[in-house]
């Protein structure tokens, strides 16, 4: 159901369930506590939906932002030291899946910043939606408002969507993650919401395991290489010993004088 109200919790569930979009079609927004049955609901029908053009690929240089959160603190990409950044860009603050990813990532986030992660969730609205988002449902990610949607455009993650035959512009659900260089290392094109914080956390897992077998392959061949090396230099000073040893001196007699 796409509308700016209340949202049944079994609408959700049900069409979450079947791992894509889903619609039902009413008349009205229905108001906090109706349930589908209450509104006349007796089925769920499928919608397309419109792919953004991605313009950010993995090995890409990710785009630079500085965006405030709810307390109107300002976000600069590249300003910290951290290993990795991950970036959760969602369509809309307080809207059901939105609220079920942002509380995911709420839950894990001591597990990233133990690991050196800094996340953050980006979407249009104000600091004041995002302040209210946050209070409503004890959300702790820092999310940071695109008021204009200049950087979900950078990152390719805004564009047409369609509802019904409606077309319409908006942020598509889609997570980076960026390296220590600011480097796009894995991109999340098809987001669930549910579990999606713990599918980054094993894909960060996995990219340090990759980083640190890199790391141990990089010192055995500078070992293998160094340990030649030495192996040269020995066998060349011995050869260098052997051509400057002294020759036996051969002794000679007195020189005759001519008569």
């Amino acid at each position: 159901m796409y509308c700016d109200g209340y949202t049944p919790p079994e609408l959700y569930s049900r069409a979450s369930s079947h791992g894509t979009r889903w619609v039902v079609v009413l008349m009205d927004c229905p108001s906090e506590g109706s349930t589908l049955q209450g509104l006349g609901v007796t089925g769920i029908v499928q919608t397309g939906e419109t792919k953004a053009m991605t313009s950010i690929k993995e090995g890409d240089k990710a785009p630079r932002f500085n965006l405030k959160d709810k307390d109107g603190v300002a976000h600069a990409l590249g300003s910290d030291t951290s290993d990795y950044t991950v970036l959760f860009f969602y369509p809309k603050d307080d809207t059901p899946g939105c609220t079920i990813e942002a509380k995911g990532f709420s839950a894990q986030l001591k597990a990233f910043q133990t690991h050196g992660v800094n996340v953050f969730g980006i979407s249009g609205g104000s600091d004041r939606t995002k302040a209210k988002f946050c209070e409503k449902h004890q959300i702790t990610v820092p999310l940071l408002s695109d008021e204009d949607f200049a950087v979900a455009r950078s990152y390719g993650v805004f564009g047409d969507k369609k509802f019904m035959g409606r077309s319409f512009k908006g942020i598509f659900r889609k997570t980076f993650i960026l390296d220590k260089a600011g480097t796009v290392v894995r991109i999340f094109d098809s987001v669930k919401p549910e579990g999606h914080a713990q599918e980054v956390l094993a894909a960060l897992q996995e990219l340090r395991g990759m980083k640190k077998s890199t790391i141990k392959k990089s010192v055995a061949t500078k070992k293998v290489v160094a340990k030649k090396v030495a192996t040269k230099r020995v066998a060349s000073k011995k050869s260098a010993t052997k051509k400057t040893a002294k020759k036996p001196s051969t002794v000679r007699g007195p020189r005759k004088r001519r008569s």
